[in-house]
């Protein structure tokens, strides 16, 4: 998820981003309809927390389970620089190490160097249900720690491993800490040092670039929605960066280009024509980036973004998959999902609908089963699986959300994108899995058990 303008966050997360979803900008945020309509959760909404602290006016702060209002103190790194993630996770490509990410990922077609094999297809049946580590290491108030999450510990990562979780996103604010677009290296270090932590229990893990601003679509400037030299320029040199910093880790790490950023209209104009054609060269350029560098890299999937990740935007003739150099079958297509928002996310009532405690009905199904069938159909056509890198839905605030529909949203959302052949990532930030040893929440807990 990723902060809207001038709204409270509800549980927070992001997409990833810790999403606040700005109702009177609806046509601004991914998944906004822009038309009148209610707003499509598909491409991401607000996702908030418990406490309404504003942050910078933009975000309010706080997720489930957070423990209270935010603090927008210092960025507490955690860990001991360098730590972790070097070539002990699967071998160093020129020695040519089993470990296509930590010790052998024969399941997802990567089992060893940098040479080898990796198939997205195959890597999504590996990847099972997975959650994020959100509000986190994207945090831009204060690293970490910085919208009141704990530091993450080993114990939390093999906790979420012995129950069950197979894949973990580790949404990143990497811009908002640079010096002159050079990232901080004890921050690289520390993601690196989690990541370490999440392929040695045996998972997946996806690093992005998370909100941090909103620059890569010049958010607030006059150039807003548009894509810009500047950001093209900026943009590949964090990947560069980034490439260079996890180029001996091995292929249970995924890149994934951009969050929920990637919001580019023709004009300008956010009411009018998405600009498919950008988002195309962002893709083609997160791609051929990432493929110059070293290692890994050369060979590892990569997860490219969808028009704001919303369904029916990113499922047009238009897109394209990028052509790349490693050879096909190689990328992952990122769509996220919060529909119907009035029971995911809404808080207060607005002209177009109210919030709701439950969900269910044979249409609200059908609304679902009929989102999912067409992002099916996309992902064949164009060959690319899907990563439904964040789905959510609050307790709420206001109205109580009944467990129950809880639970058949996550557990239909979750199946729905499991029946495509693809991987349900669920968005967190505290509230369903616990940051201090990975333990479920009881209907976390039931959809998992359902799942099996």
């Amino acid at each position: 998820m990723r902060p809207r303008s001038s709204l409270k966050i509800f549980e927070q997360h992001t997409s990833g981003l810790f999403l606040v979803f700005v109702l009177a900008a609806v046509a601004c945020g991914g998944g906004g309809s822009g038309n009148g309509k209610p707003p499509s959760a598909s491409g991401g909404a607000a996702k908030g927390g418990s406490s309404t602290a504003s942050v910078g006016g933009s975000i309010s702060s706080g997720g489930v389970g957070a423990g209270g209002s935010i603090s927008s103190g210092g960025a507490a790194s955690g860990g001991a620089p360098g730590t972790g993630g070097g070539a002990e996770l699967g071998g160093s490509p020129a020695s040519g190490g089993s470990g296509g990410g930590m010790g052998g990922a024969s399941s997802s077609g990567a089992s060893g160097g940098s040479g080898d094999t990796v198939n997205a297809a195959a890597m999504a049946k590996a990847m099972g249900f997975g959650t994020n580590i959100g509000n986190t290491f994207d945090s831009t108030t204060g690293w970490e720690t910085g919208w009141g999450q704990p530091l993450v510990s080993q114990a939390y990562i093999k906790g979420m491993a012995s129950r069950g979780i197979k894949t973990v996103r580790v949404p990143v604010a990497w811009d908002t800490y640079a010096k002159n677009g050079v990232i901080d290296a004890t921050k690289l270090s520390r993601v690196k040092e989690v990541v370490g932590w999440i392929l040695a229990a045996g998972m997946y893990a996806i690093v992005n670039i998370h909100w941090d601003g909103g620059w890569i679509f010049n958010e607030n400037k006059t150039t807003a929605y548009t894509l810009t030299d500047d950001v093209k320029s900026k943009f590949a040199s964090y990947w560069k960066q980034i490439s260079a910093g996890f180029s001996d880790v091995g292929h249970m790490l995924i890149f994934e280009g951009l969050n929920e950023e990637a919001q580019f209209y023709v004009n300008g104009n956010s009411n009018g024509t998405p600009d498919i054609p950008a988002l195309n060269q962002l893709n083609q350029l997160f791609v051929t980036t990432v493929r110059a560098q070293t290692g890994y890299n050369t060979t590892r999937a990569l997860l490219i973004a969808g028009f704001a990740t919303d369904i029916n935007k990113t499922c047009v003739d238009a897109f394209t998959v990028p052509t790349d150099p490693a050879g096909p079958g190689r990328q992952f297509l990122s769509i996220h999902f919060y529909d119907p928002y009035t029971f995911t996310l809404m808080e207060d009532p607005a002209s177009w609908g109210s919030p709701s405690a439950t969900w269910g009905t044979d249409a609200e199904k059908k609304a679902l089963t009929d989102q999912f069938d067409k992002l099916g159909t996309f992902s064949t056509t164009k060959g690319v699986p899907v990563i439904l890198g964040e789905f959510a839905v609050t307790r709420g605030q206001k109205v109580a959300r009944q467990a129950a529909s809880r639970i058949l949203w996550m557990e239909s959302v979750a199946k729905a994108m499991m029946s495509h052949g693809g991987v349900p990532v669920l968005w967190d930030t505290g509230g369903e899995i616990s940051r201090s040893d990975g333990s479920f929440t009881t209907e976390l807990q039931t959809v998992m058990n359902d799942l099996k």
